[in-house]
């Protein structure tokens, strides 16, 4: 297994440990929380990262075509319903959040078996960036670093009008007629 396929595989590994130390950490505050957000910007950095060092060193395989993707719906969707469960979030926005990620990874398997590759779009990479952000702002209490008390409800709410947008971009720019009939 190479690198990028270790670091893919270390981010799933991370997010039962993430969890823990989030759930303890906001039932006692400080070090569980400090160490939930570490260990959840580590696992956000391997996502870029893995995708890197394979494309630098010619290192992609089929292997970490189809788990770095899932790995990363799992690491996002694991901290959604972690703050549902903490209600810190609605299951509102959780289910749009999840909803979109599960109906891309869908679409993306129906493009394939049509011999399309649908890569990464910007609106895309924006998404991940802002969810990654809205999780960060989840995890710190705003008063530690003096954040306004509503700024992760309103990244949570941005997260997921652009999360919705992005979903809807993919659908229409993937060519596929989903009403023709086979």
């Amino acid at each position: 297994m190479n690198l990028p396929n270790k670091l893919t595989v270390l981010r799933i590994l991370l997010i039962p440990v993430f969890m823990g130390f989030l759930f303890w950490g906001k039932s006692s505050l400080d070090f569980g929380v400090f160490v939930a957000l570490i260990i959840f910007i580590l696992a956000a950095i391997t996502d870029s990262l893995d995708g890197y060092l394979a494309r630098k060193h010619r290192l992609v395989t089929k292997f970490g075509k189809i788990l770095d993707p899932v790995a990363d719906k799992l690491l996002i969707s694991a901290a959604i319903i972690s703050f549902v469960a903490m209600q810190e979030i609605s299951a509102g926005a959780a289910i749009i959040i999840i909803g979109r990620e599960l109906a891309i990874t869908g679409l993306r398997v129906v493009a394939a078996s049509e011999g399309i590759v649908i890569t990464a779009s910007k609106w895309g990479k924006w998404k991940t960036k802002l969810q990654i952000t809205t999780i960060i702002a989840l995890i710190v209490d705003p008063e530690i670093i003096e954040l306004p008390f509503y700024l992760p409800d309103i990244l949570v709410w941005l997260a997921v009008a652009v999360t919705l947008y992005s979903g809807i971009d993919y659908f229409r720019h993937t060519g596929l007629d989903f009403f023709q009939e086979e």
